[in-house]
């Protein structure tokens, strides 16, 4: 994409608009002005309009203060210079501020100021057609000012166009990225949690592969993979070497645990959450309850686990109206 130099342009612009005062103070050599100080005070304007309206800032958008003054100013100066000028004759460069106000409000136009640069040319269009009848409009350059602030308005909708064309093409391109860092991220834990998977049930697969008629140990510890495999699945954030060891534990001396990580602690660092973990780890070894249930909190909470152990009861402790509760922890999000 090509661009040009934003000190560039406000160069261009400043000759232009000096150009238009040194036509304005060689107007005032000659005797076309019946007095000159109406057009130098029209060229006093001009030029602290010009300065304010090129001077560098932090922002495109022309003020609407800056933006006021230049309309006053396009509005006083033609009412100036021609107080001071004979319509019926060749007024010469004495006619020098219609390309000014033009050359103003094409800049404010630029600054996008779009409703001042058209009120202004439109002012000066109904100015010069009371002053000098409506052939003058062409004579004295009114329709190169209008055509200039067009120019000036389709370029200023172009370049917003392309701006906001630019931050939506940005935003897209991050939403891609983070998506694509999102899968690359789900593929990588699935990787992960089927090698987990593999290393834990692989010898017991073997075994049964074996056409061997399994005991009851072997039966048990079937069951004990199958949950163990179930907690990779569904307790994903949950797992560390410790709670692994603590769940296998408790399972071993006949408590049922259930892990089940809901995304609660993803945003969290990894110390925050090796802290979270080892309490937990710490509460399923240290509780002799027959069901165990640790589950995560939802984000924004200021708990991250909340672990829940049931003793007592016939039949599942958690059905029944009898289990009493044993364990009741809730590791806060925050050490």
């Amino acid at each position: 994409m090509i661009s040009v130099p934003r000190w560039l342009l406000m160069a261009l612009a400043a000759m232009f608009s000096g150009y238009h005062v040194v036509l304005g103070i060689y107007s005032l050599a000659t005797d076309v002005p019946a007095t000159p100080w109406p057009v130098v005070v029209a060229l006093v304007l001009y030029v602290v309009a010009t300065v304010l309206s090129l001077w560098p800032g932090r922002r495109a958008r022309m003020p609407d203060w800056l933006a006021a003054l230049d309309l006053a100013v396009g509005i006083v100066l033609p009412l100036l210079v021609t107080s001071q000028l004979d319509p019926a004759r060749d007024n010469g460069y004495a006619t020098w501020y219609v390309a000014a106000v033009g050359t103003l409000m094409t800049i404010a136009a630029a600054r996008r100021q779009l409703v001042v640069a058209w009120v202004g040319v439109i002012v000066l269009a109904v100015q010069t057609v009371a002053w000098a009848g409506p052939l003058a409009l062409g004579a004295l350059g009114v329709v190169g000012s209008v055509v200039w602030v067009a120019i000036a308005h389709m370029l200023s909708a172009a370049l917003a166009g392309a701006a906001r064309a630019t931050r939506r093409y940005a935003q897209a391109e991050r939403e891609a990225a983070a998506w694509q860092a999102a899968q690359d991220a789900h593929l990588f834990e699935g990787r992960m949690r089927l090698a987990q998977t593999q290393r834990l049930a692989s010898p017991m697969l073997r075994r049964v592969a074996s056409g061997g008629m399994l005991t009851d140990a072997e039966r048990a510890e079937c069951r004990t993979l199958e949950a163990a495999i179930r907690d990779e699945i569904r307790g994903r954030m949950l797992l560390t070497d410790a709670v692994r060891a603590a769940v296998r534990h408790a399972r071993e001396r006949g408590a049922t645990v259930t892990l089940l990580d809901e995304g609660g602690i993803d945003d969290l660092d990894e110390a925050e959450r090796d802290r979270i973990l080892s309490q937990l780890a710490d509460a399923v070894e240290g509780t002799g309850a027959d069901r165990i249930i640790a589950r995560t909190a939802a984000e924004g909470s200021p708990v991250a686990v909340t672990v829940v152990g049931l003793s007592g009861g016939a039949g599942e402790v958690v059905e029944s109206e009898d289990a009493e509760v044993a364990l009741w922890l809730e590791i806060p999000r925050a050490g």
